[in-house]
């Protein structure tokens, strides 16, 4: 099969990869589409990568073969990648929070199994989500990235009525823009500096602004004039989170989506007086993924907004990814191993 292979910082090759081997317990793929996420852009761009690393997460498909064990699944079925297994046995497990799950590996940090830059996948049955009747497996590869976006308003606490600054917008962004709206939150604001990525946020119904008119108050006890009762940092960018602390009501909720390397400097005096939340949100909820797929068979959802229109060939992944580090391209782009997949 043909694979997008990490090489070193700023160089991805495709080359000839066996087809896995599919043991007992294990389903095959053939992968349809997959998008391109924030952490494939710093794994490339900003060499995070493993060389000899194939990566891809946000992925859709067909199984085309199953283990001897297999019960779930059967050859035809149309799935997603789901969340890795948790041991539902931790505390946190227990509550309803397996993103935190002591047993849980880091992305990226520790043992790697090949991603979906490539022809097939294998995977365990438990880590599938079944893609709803009639759904294309374009809008299905969504998922993932929504689901993301949905643990960070779940985070936040945000309600319908109030107001929601997001800083950066990306993918997670963009999603977060939609699934706030989709939710009954009208009045939402969203600061980024690349005009493309703006116009599709404006499109989603929120309105935009430049990352410098985002100004704190003079002294830590004041606010603006109009506050916001949640920010969803989804950029990673550190003067980002430090400017969106600075945009709170009192009793303000931050939440950091975005992953970024660069550490932020917070004022402690202004979380102090203004008792504000800072809070992160990494990967799921617990139901995130079916929530997701929930929301992506409302025809209400704009899925077709959130995708770039042209999808992109395994051989032009390293293009796609330079031009989405630029913001050259605003919306989620779907790489497609098979040319024509469905």
């Amino acid at each position: 099969m043909q694979a997008a292979v990490y090489r070193e910082q700023g160089l991805m090759e495709v080359e000839e990869r066996p087809v896995p081997e599919v043991g007992a317990n294990d389903v095959l793929l053939e992968v349809s589409h997959c998008g391109v996420c924030g952490s494939d852009v710093h794994f490339v761009t900003e060499g995070w990568g493993r060389p000899g690393a194939v990566e891809g997460h946000e992925w859709s498909g067909r199984v085309v073969a199953v283990g001897d064990q297999v019960k779930q699944w059967q050859v035809g079925d149309a799935a997603v990648g789901g969340p890795s297994p948790r041991c539902g046995e931790c505390e946190h497990c227990r509550s309803g929070r397996p993103s935190l799950c002591v047993t849980r590996n880091t992305p990226g940090m520790a043992v790697h199994s090949d991603g979906a830059f490539a022809e097939y996948i294998l995977t365990d049955e438990v880590s599938l989500r079944r893609v709803p009747d009639g759904m294309p497996l374009r809008v299905a590869a969504l998922a993932e990235p929504l689901a993301v976006a949905l643990h960070g308003i779940t985070r936040s606490g945000l309600q319908a009525g109030q107001r929601l600054l997001v800083t950066g917008g990306g993918p997670i962004g963009t999603l977060s823009v939609a699934a706030a709206r989709a939710r009954g939150v009208t009045d939402v604001v969203l600061s980024e500096p690349h005009p493309k990525r703006r116009a599709l946020a404006e499109r989603l119904g929120a309105r935009t602004v430049l990352p410098d008119e985002l100004v704190s108050p003079p002294t830590p006890g004041d606010v603006v004039d109009e506050p916001f009762d949640v920010a969803l940092e989804c950029s990673g960018n550190a003067k980002a989170m430090e400017s969106a602390l600075g945009q709170l009501k009192r009793g303000g909720t931050l939440v950091i989506v975005g992953a970024g390397i660069h550490r932020p400097r917070f004022d402690n005096n202004r979380i102090l007086l203004n008792e504000l939340v800072i809070t992160g949100a990494f990967v799921y909820d617990a139901d995130g993924f079916e929530r997701s797929l929930e929301l992506l068979a409302d025809p209400r959802f704009p899925s077709d907004v959130l995708i770039e229109p042209d999808d992109a060939p395994l051989s032009d992944i390293l293009n796609v990814i330079e031009r989405l580090h630029e913001g050259d391209l605003a919306a989620k782009v779907m790489i497609v191993p098979h040319q024509g997949s469905s």
